[in-house]
């Protein structure tokens, strides 16, 4: 009996790196890649879409073309695991920040992979369909990071409000009641979450935090579009505001 299709979505803003996916994966017949976007504005569209079982995500992405404001991808991880029952998503990235891997797997994804993880990338295909089956996947060097001993007791900022942040580092101009809509919690919990960042981060406002946060490599920034990734290329082709 032939094994049912694992569906996945990649979301990278580098074409280079998404042409090294499909790649990969074109002849392995358990898995269909039903989705590729390159900006964080386009992803929740294409997955009401299509039926996904494990999405491919790059925590740093512009949301558009023309808005090179990061996409708040650690919103995406928690939000779509909600609306997506059997989502899997697993993060692809260059950031190796302790902080970012520990939220990213607080908001539920499904492990953490450095893009300069050759030996991770070469077996694509056995990771994609461990995670569709409820597996975890860690590069070494990204779990040797989480399960660093952190400096101090306390983290900077909680799970919870590292998302929140990150909603907002998007969407500059939302006011904290959107927010509490777009994360379906009360209004008086977005203001309670960011009254204690303040006191974490010690800043006055809102957008001292995500600047703030930004700069402790507490939220993704996104990378420049002419970032060298041709080495990606190149190991595919071997193979073949206060409120």
């Amino acid at each position: 009996m032939s094994q049912k299709k694992v569906n996945v979505a990649i979301l990278d803003d580098h074409q280079s790196v998404i042409d090294g996916y499909l790649y990969r994966l074109q002849n392995v017949p358990e898995i269909h890649v039903v989705v590729t976007a390159s900006y964080g504005n386009e992803l929740e569209e294409a997955l009401q879409k299509q039926t996904v079982n494990v999405l491919l995500l790059d925590v740093s992405v512009p949301m558009s073309l023309d808005d090179p404001t990061p996409a708040p991808t650690l919103h995406f991880i928690a939000k779509l695991l909600r609306e997506h029952q059997g989502l899997a998503i697993l993060p692809i990235s260059m950031h190796t920040e302790r902080s970012l891997i520990k939220a990213a797997v607080g908001a539920g994804a499904s492990g953490y992979v450095l893009k300069d993880d050759q030996s991770t990338l070469r077996k694509l295909d056995q990771v994609i369909l461990s995670i569709a089956n409820g597996g975890m996947y860690f590069s070494k060097q990204a779990h040797h990071i989480l399960m660093r001993e952190p400096i101090a007791a306390q983290p900077i900022l909680t799970t919870r409000q590292i998302e929140v942040l990150s909603l907002f580092a998007a969407y500059p101009h939302m006011t904290s009641a959107e927010a509490a809509r777009k994360l379906n919690v009360a209004d008086s919990t977005i203001r309670n979450l960011l009254s204690d960042a303040y006191v974490r981060l010690d800043v006055p406002n809102r957008s001292s935090a995500v600047i703030k946060a930004q700069h402790l490599n507490l939220l993704p920034t996104v990378m420049s579009k002419f970032k060298d990734m041709s080495h990606l290329v190149d190991e595919t082709n071997q193979d073949q505001n206060s409120e």
